[in-house]
């Protein structure tokens, strides 16, 4: 992921990233180096990166609110068809 800015667009607020994952908030805010997590390269900690600079919050989304899943992995169908619903989609018969 690369986050660009452009000169001429300045972002006047933080980009808000629904997250189901607590323990990426937590790391994003407090990079603590221990045995959980020594397997995340350096270079991967961009969102720690962003989150003190002001430029995304990571926000708590249950994994039953997370829209992005209906293309993420495979649901049930009463959660496909609630996520769908909530798009503003609707079954064509």
């Amino acid at each position: 992921m690369r986050v660009e800015s452009d000169p001429n667009n300045e972002q006047d607020e933080e980009m808000v990233l629904l997250c189901d994952n607590t323990s990426t908030i937590k790391l994003s805010k407090n990079a603590v180096m221990h045995g959980k997590s020594k397997h995340i390269r350096v270079r991967y900690h961009f969102l720690r990166e962003l989150t003190k600079e002001g430029v995304v919050k990571l926000v708590y989304c249950s994994t039953e609110e997370q829209l992005a899943d209906i293309m993420t992995k495979p649901l049930k169908m009463a959660s496909f068809q609630k996520i769908r619903e909530a798009f503003g989609m609707s079954s064509v018969n």
